[in-house]
């Protein structure tokens, strides 16, 4: 490029560079904010047993980190369907994976994608707790 041309662009250049800069968050993340430590006080009782939210929809853009335990033989809700994809991590017990009107039983250290719009569902089959873990991004409201 031509030191004319270079010196005539220099002004667009610096102005996309200042549209590039975004101030810095709100938030601040610490190491107090961004551990997350189980703590019982805090657990929500389900009628099949309880989950527990490590990260809330709140914390960044909607991603979640939520573990589910669930009694024997039972489920936390029928299988469903939402606009949200979810993975599913196995951490104990025995789960039954239900998607689009297909099973499949597995368990620890076992993980189920649901797609979008995907009938899918869990429950425990097993005679242990079943405890899972579910990451997943709720859309803003």
């Amino acid at each position: 490029m031509s030191k004319m041309l270079f010196l005539l662009s220099l002004p667009l250049i610096l102005s996309a560079q200042e549209k590039l800069t975004v101030p810095p968050q709100v938030k601040e993340f610490t190491i107090d904010n961004c551990v997350s430590e189980f703590s019982p006080a805090k657990v929500e009782s389900t009628n099949a047993g309880y989950q527990y939210w490590f990260v809330d929809r709140n914390f960044i853009d909607g991603r979640t980190l939520k573990m589910s335990v669930v009694k024997p033989h039972d489920a936390t809700h029928p299988p469903h369907r939402h606009a949200e994809d979810e993975f599913f991590f196995i951490l104990e017990g025995k789960a039954e994976f239900f998607l689009n009107g297909k099973t499949k039983v597995a368990g620890p250290y076992t993980s189920f994608y649901c797609p979008p719009n995907s009938l899918h569902g869990i429950r425990n089959v097993g005679d242990t707790t079943l405890k899972y873990l579910v990451i997943k991004k709720y859309e803003k409201s």
